[in-house]
């Protein structure tokens, strides 16, 4: 989806789960049009961590640049909030000197404190849910809709009086934070980055396909030296279990297998089902919460339709 005003620039969104074939594309789309390339992967912001987290090659990254990789040491925390001022930092930059910024990637939660902002909206409070089912089951829910124009006239007068869900959501939010529902969300929106975004998704059509090459990947991460990596990462650095570096996926299980938790011969197995349960996560964020273009990422004319897409962008 390309956003409107055509008077802001553009901007081009490209993900997909891992080992959907993003970076290719990205470099491939880096090599037809005036392109940067920004990361969009919370394990590729960290230095030294190469193999497990099929970083480009050094050759490869000097040749094609990518903004937020190797920003922190393994030891550090990198946050979703961090990942948004650095973006668009790095977005502002690529416009200010006419170019397109294109950011890759698989962190769904970063795409999603991009493009909505980081405004704090209280999270669902069962209780107090309860409290409001059990008052609209005594007094209707035309008379809960009542209260909230009371606190929040603006949201209630979008809002039928038998929209039950909004209403509920809308009058907790209230309650719980003491600000209107319709102000948050206006600060929310306010948020938002001055950028006309073509919005794509690498999708397969066949689950059995990315399976493979997810396998395919990890036995090779294996063959390239994996777990000496992770072993040389321990002795420079002071690591532990539980930092965000050591949770990444493939890292967490070679952990276990230097500290003897995990047999040795068990890590492929789990390596690779940890990769495939992420890839399964990413593809429900694309599906259902992120707004983007989906494209086969075993469709033959792929790059006939991404590039249709990008012209219509730039042109």
């Amino acid at each position: 989806m390309v956003d409107k005003p055509l008077s802001l620039p553009p901007a081009i969104l490209l993900l997909g789960p891992t080992a959907s074939g993003k970076t290719d594309l990205a470099l491939h789309l880096a090599d037809q049009y005036p392109i940067d390339l920004i990361s969009v992967d919370s394990a590729l912001v960290f230095k030294d961590m190469n193999i497990g987290t099929a970083k480009p090659d050094a050759a490869t990254l000097q040749r094609y640049p990518h903004a937020l990789v190797d920003v922190i040491t393994p030891e550090e925390s990198y946050s979703a909030a961090r990942f948004r001022t650095e973006a668009l930092d790095a977005m502002a930059n690529s416009t200010a000197q006419g170019r397109i910024p294109l950011l890759v990637g698989g962190t769904m939660l970063y795409i999603k404190a991009l493009l909505e902002g980081l405004s704090d909206l209280p999270q669902a409070n069962p209780e107090l849910r309860a409290d409001i089912d059990a008052r609209a089951k005594q007094y209707g829910w035309a008379a809960i809709h009542q209260e909230l124009a009371k606190l929040d006239p603006e949201t209630a007068a979008r809002l039928g009086p038998n929209d039950s869900q909004r209403i509920q959501r809308a009058l907790e939010i209230c309650l719980l934070s003491g600000k209107p529902a319709s102000a948050l969300y206006a600060e929310q929106q306010q948020e938002k980055p001055p950028y006309r975004f073509l919005s794509l998704a690498l999708l397969p059509s066949e689950r059995s396909w990315l399976h493979e090459r997810i396998a395919r990947r990890f036995k090779l991460m294996l063959q390239q030296g994996f777990v000496n990596e992770v072993e040389a990462l321990r002795a420079k650095y002071q690591l532990n279990a539980d930092l965000p570096s050591m949770r990444c996926v493939g890292y967490r299980q070679a952990w276990d297998v230097l500290e003897n938790t995990l047999a040795a011969k068990e890590l492929e197995e789990r390596g690779i089902y940890a990769t495939r349960q992420l890839a399964k996560r990413q593809i429900t964020w694309l599906s259902n919460t992120i707004e983007c273009e989906k494209f086969d990422c075993l469709s033959t004319d792929l790059l006939t339709q991404v590039h249709s897409r990008v012209d219509a962008l730039v042109n």
